[in-house]
């Protein structure tokens, strides 16, 4: 079995910016969020350099993003269409979804 990019590129959580980024050769992928009340994560913006698009990165940061608010016990609300799409085609993550 082949490797996929989405499997070697690192993804990096910084709190300070609420990002997750992932550092490629065209520039840097950024999922970005912002606290949205105790225990949820507004997710509103994933974006991916255009010569990278295509290999799953913006995948591995909805992943990443999403496996951090499981790990914090916190509700995602996904008013970026690419992390609402991302979501809808794996439902094993709709669990995370804030119910209003």
């Amino acid at each position: 079995m082949r490797q996929t990019d989405r499997d070697v590129i690192p993804v990096e959580h910084d709190q300070q910016t609420h990002r997750f980024l992932a550092r490629l050769p065209s520039g840097t992928a950024v999922l970005a969020y912002l606290p949205a009340g105790p225990g949820l994560l507004e997710l509103y913006s994933t974006y991916v350099p255009a010569p990278d698009r295509g290999r799953g990165i913006g995948g591995r940061l909805v992943e990443t993003a999403l496996g951090y608010a499981r790990a914090e016990g916190m509700r995602v609300i996904p008013t970026c269409w690419y992390t609402a799409q991302w979501i809808r085609e794996h439902p094993d993550s709709a669990d995370l979804l804030a119910t209003r």
